[in-house]
């Protein structure tokens, strides 16, 4: 067998759509730390696309993964490689180059520093051409890895990414993987970046760990009970819920959805897709019908502009005031660098309980969750804060579970067994600073042109939580009153 002067070693690096990028080694199942040197930086973020870790994900199963090295933090060298990935496996090891080509291989074997090869008939190599996966299997099993000890990972003598403990790929297609030099990197050699990620199993709870009743019975019922609510205070008709949240969280889709369940079809009302900036520009109010000619349900969801992380961009939060406070018109068209005014037309001076906002939701894309910009964190704290001191009850809606996890993908009803969908709900529970209770996972209806029972018992699950938080904001103001009567 000829061996090529430098070949890296090849890592065997499996990647994973679901992202576990911790800032606190602790977390590291299997890190090894070496003195001061092995703490991991916070500046280590994954470079892969959530798009990029969805389709290689799909070759793997239901599967998460640990970013273990990064070749721009700990070293374009084979002994930075080998000290973060050694006897850990399965892994996923991704180059980046200049030219924007996203390339690597994955393997079974875990890396050492032995000089032999390998055996593993699961090995691949792959890049992406767009967002399409262009994978090139081993067609020698036997040869598919190697541990070498001054290389990155080093496939079968046809890949190796830090090649000879340089940013360099050394690349030739042989007998153990076969595949175009231009499709796998465009035959740019240089590295700009080098990245391992061990592959870990995604564990499930045997039993839900939030107990769901999934019969077409309990839809009904759960029908009929939003049907026939009336707040608690008998001077309000309907409860109206503000939905906040950053652009594309799908929070016109949700009203999509729930019309679409007390419709009986899928319908589309809001206007809702997919865009940089937000679709909505107008504060609107819908008010969801039971039924083509049915009577208004006690419930009025208020649509908002886009949270944007950028100042001067998406909803403000004067606005967001002036909407909790009930003086915002519906159909105002939002202007981000300049909050409506009391003298605008159209401006309620004098809004009575009715006109003003009962419960708050934060609208929040699972698949983001992990990579939310610290400014839109931010953001999103100050106006907690804020609806905190007003003493409106607020809820968290996390939408696109489907695709943050493909266990509940596979089917609705294993949101509550998915150990991922609860870390993520726990994750947004932290950085809101709401109770876990307070979070409620859905899947609005985007590409269906049918309704799904088990999809409906989510929606109206999140629909009657929001009535019984309005509940308790009625029944505080009560509580406030009767107090101040008592004095």
């Amino acid at each position: 067998m000829q061996e090529y002067p430098g070949a890296a070693v090849s890592q065997r690096s499996t990647l994973s759509y679901i992202f576990d990028t911790p800032s606190d080694t602790r977390k590291f199942k299997g890190f090894r730390t070496s003195g001061t040197s092995a703490e991991q930086p916070s500046s280590m973020n994954p470079r892969l696309t959530r798009s990029q870790q969805k389709t290689i994900c799909s070759q793997l199963g239901n599967v998460k993964f640990q970013l273990l090295y990064k070749a721009s933090i700990h070293g374009f060298t084979g002994a930075a490689f080998h000290q973060r990935c050694d006897n850990l496996n399965p892994t996923v090891s991704v180059g980046y180059n200049a030219s924007g080509f996203v390339f690597g291989g994955y393997t079974k074997q875990p890396f050492n520093q032995s000089g032999q090869y390998g055996y593993d008939d699961q090995a691949f190599l792959f890049s992406f051409n767009g967002e399409k996966l262009l994978k090139y299997p081993v067609t020698n099993p036997q040869y598919a890895v190697k541990m070498i000890a001054n290389s990155g990972p080093y496939f079968g003598e046809s890949l190796v990414l830090v090649n000879g403990s340089q940013a360099v790929v050394y690349s030739n297609v042989g007998s153990y993987y076969n595949f175009s030099a231009a499709d796998m990197h465009g035959n740019d050699l240089k590295l700009t970046e080098c990245e391992v990620y061990q592959v870990e199993e995604t564990p499930e709870f045997a039993k839900p760990w939030r107990p769901m009743t999934w019969e077409s019975e309990k839809r009904t019922m759960m029908v009929n009970s939003i049907k026939i609510y009336s707040p608690t205070d008998h001077s309000v008709s309907q409860a109206r819920v503000l939905l906040i949240g950053p652009v594309g969280a799908g929070k016109s889709s949700f009203f999509n959805s729930i019309n679409s369940v007390f419709r009986g079809h899928v319908t589309n009302q809001a206007i809702a897709g997919s865009s940089a900036t937000s679709l909505t520009t107008q504060f609107r109010t819908y008010s969801v019908k039971s039924g083509r000619e049915g009577k208004p349900l006690p419930i009025i969801l208020c649509d908002t502009m886009g949270l944007e992380e950028s100042t001067g961009a998406g909803l403000d939060m004067d606005d967001i005031i002036s909407i909790l406070k009930g003086h915002l018109p519906n159909c105002y068209q939002f202007n981000p660098t300049a909050p409506l005014h009391s003298e605008a037309y159209g401006y309620n001076k004098s809004p009575e309980l009715k006109d003003k906002i009962h419960c708050v939701v934060y609208v929040i894309d699972a698949c983001k969750i992990s990579i939310m910009a610290t400014k839109l964190e931010e953001k999103l704290a100050a106006i907690r804060r804020k609806i905190n001191s007003m003493g409106v009850p607020q809820l968290v809606l996390m939408t696109k579970v489907d695709e943050a996890c493909p266990f509940v993908a596979q089917d609705i009803k294993n949101i509550y067994k998915s150990s991922y969908i609860k870390e993520m709900m726990q994750d947004i529970s932290a950085r809101l600073g709401v109770p876990l209770s307070c979070v409620v996972p859905v899947k609005n209806y985007c590409e269906e042109l049918e309704l799904d029972v088990n999809c409906d018992i989510l929606l109206l699950t999140a629909i009657t939580q929001m009535l019984r938080s309005a509940d308790s904001y009625f029944d505080d103001l009560s509580d406030r009153f009767n107090y101040v009567e008592m004095k």
